[in-house]
């Protein structure tokens, strides 16, 4: 990737904000981040010029259908599947509540499902909905507090005959960690059972593969890597077509819109289109995937240097405590501290007041937070993004150090 920092910074017209006389600097993005020019250009364009409903024999609507394709292929390419293996919907926690509910159908009492402590709620809180429904019996995987890892030994002797699902995230929105996936759904295909993958907060950091993860269903959320709020998921075509999944009795049939109720967000989808090629656009090669897998591992290599000058520089400040894996270990470029007993909150104030925005408190992901003792303090969470920089870790260093 040849692309520089300064290139594609300039494709974000929020990064010209300030607040309290300096420039912004937005640590937020594992909650949000900002959007492209391109993204907002592409939905304005929908609206403006070819907004219309789907499949009626006039140009409007046409169009749309074509640019709905579209997007399709190009989260084909940025997953490595068919484009009819791509659906879209409001969000990740709305998708998986409507696969839950249709996976359910085909359950029974006496069934497993198996979940994990360090997921973000949007990936057990359906599960245990649906399990409530149909007696369904619910295992949940620990989490490991002092490296925020999941238990593997746990893993394995969680899984077994009875399994259905496996639910698991690709990388936590809390502590960063990254999961190993093709573990995963081996350990689950070999007892029969599906893998149902939460992405969210892995797609802006890597490469996916949903061939190489192995896994069945994966769900993502565009507002996490520069675009707008879109849910999209990847299913296997054999599974969306036999899927139960509720629907309008009019609606069509065919994967994979069977899975998508209603009218869409067609400005969002486009948006969300937007997004992945932009993305594609900061890479090399021959083909849109290839650009993808270039932009994607120089920006998960660029992550990597950031997080550890991040990490090194917040064990330095007396007081301050960081979760999760070290540098050395599969993590993205997201850290959660804490500073003395200082409330979470009131440190993201202070740092307000020096143009750095980050988040606080338990991100959805509560069972993690509560298994690190601080449910009540909650924790300052920092994520880097593609236009992060050396210098804004540092202004963010220096106001955690000037907090008292």
């Amino acid at each position: 990737m040849k692309t520089t920092i300064e290139e594609i910074r300039s494709h974000f017209p929020a990064l010209k904000r300030e607040h309290a006389g300096q420039p912004v600097a937005y640590f937020d993005g594992p909650g949000g981040t900002q959007a492209a020019s391109e993204v907002v250009e592409a939905i304005s364009d929908y609206l403006i010029n070819h907004n219309a409903n789907t499949h009626w024999s006039y140009p409007t609507s046409a169009e749309t259908d074509a640019l709905l394709l579209a997007a399709r292929e190009s989260f084909a390419d940025f997953f490595n599947c068919r484009p009819d293996e791509v659906s879209f919907g409001n969000n990740m926690s709305t998708i998986t509540f409507h696969i839950s509910r249709a996976v359910g159908r085909g359950l029974n009492p006496g069934d497993e499902i198996v979940v994990t402590e360090l997921d973000h709620h949007a990936n057990v809180d359906p599960w245990l909905e649906m399990a409530k429904d149909r007696g369904v019996t619910v295992h949940k995987v620990r989490l490991l507090a002092e490296t925020g890892q999941l238990d593997w030994q746990d893993f394995e002797s969680k899984v077994g005959a009875k399994t259905k699902i496996v639910a698991v995230g690709a990388a936590s929105n809390a502590l960063g960690t990254i999961n190993d996936i093709q573990r995963a759904a081996r350990l689950a295909h070999r007892h029969g059972a599906l893998v149902y993958v939460d992405a969210v907060h892995y797609a802006p950091h890597h490469v996916i593969d949903v061939q190489e993860l192995e896994c069945d269903f994966l769900a993502c959320s565009a507002y996490k890597f520069y675009g707008p709020h879109v849910g999209v998921l990847y299913g296997r075509r054999e599974l969306l077509e036999d899927l139960d999944v509720p629907k309008l009795a009019p609606a069509p049939e065919e994967a994979p819109d069977r899975l998508e109720t209603g009218t869409q967000n067609h400005e969002g989808i486009c948006g969300a289109a937007a997004a992945v090629n932009l993305l594609a656009s900061f890479g090399e090669g021959a083909t849109r995937r290839e650009r993808i897998v270039d932009a994607m591992t120089a920006l998960h290599d660029e992550g990597t240097r950031l997080v550890r000058h991040l990490w090194e520089g917040l064990r330095a400040i007396d007081g301050v405590i960081v979760y999760g894996p070290d540098p050395d270990q599969p993590r993205t470029p997201t850290v959660s501290f804490t500073l003395r007993d200082v409330p979470a909150e009131e440190l993201t104030k202070f740092l307000v007041g020096r143009g750095l925005f980050t988040s606080h408190g338990n991100f959805y992901a509560q069972t993690v937070v509560e298994k690190l003792g601080k449910a009540d303090q909650g924790l300052l969470r920092v994520g880097c993004s593609c236009y992060t920089t050396i210098e804004e870790i540092d202004r963010l260093l220096a106001g955690v150090r000037e907090y008292r």
